[in-house]
């Protein structure tokens, strides 16, 4: 099981968008099992609130349902469950990085690092600019989305690949 958290500042844009969109890219290559997903905010300014009704409606235009989804603030037990924890933006990866351990450093880093056709490091937060901010949201996440998968699915091959082979006995 490979987990991964999605995190922005208030997880009613940016984190939920990419939770949505990751999700239904698991779904499409038949690897929901393989996955557990979460989003949450550095903040708790919008906890139990859900989505943006712009995020919700940019999303459903591409088939994506965002509806069902809850702010949560992140908590020093995500950092420890997750496997993966991805921000949005510098911001959020230097609030988790002071709140992890040193240990847990090393799983902590930007989402768009695995974009493929975008070169920005931060997906912008779309909350205080106009309506098509939500539309580029989501495409910057699903290039990023798609790279994720790659990446990880490569990595997995690899590791499969690394793994002793069994001993064969002679007969």
């Amino acid at each position: 099981m490979i987990r991964v958290l999605f995190v922005c500042m208030g997880n009613i844009c940016r984190s939920p968008t990419a939770e949505g969109v990751f999700r239904k890219l698991l779904q499409h290559h038949k690897l929901e099992r393989q996955f557990e997903l979460k989003s949450a905010g550095t903040h708790g300014y919008h906890v139990g609130e859900p989505p943006d009704p712009r995020t919700q409606r940019a999303a459903a235009a591409r088939g994506y349902d965002l509806s069902e989804m809850r702010a949560q603030k992140i908590t020093p037990q995500d950092l420890a469950r997750f496997d993966l924890v991805l921000a949005m933006d510098k911001v959020d990866l230097d609030n988790l990085h002071r709140m992890a351990n040193p240990e847990m450093r090393h799983k902590i880093g930007l989402f768009m690092d695995y974009a493929r056709h975008y070169d920005d490091d931060e997906v912008p937060d779309p909350y205080y600019g106009l309506g098509y901010g939500f539309d580029l949201v989501i495409d910057m996440v699903e290039d990023a989305a798609e790279g994720l998968l790659e990446t990880v699915r490569a990595k997995t091959r690899e590791e499969t690949c690394d793994a002793p082979k069994p001993r064969t006995q002679e007969p």
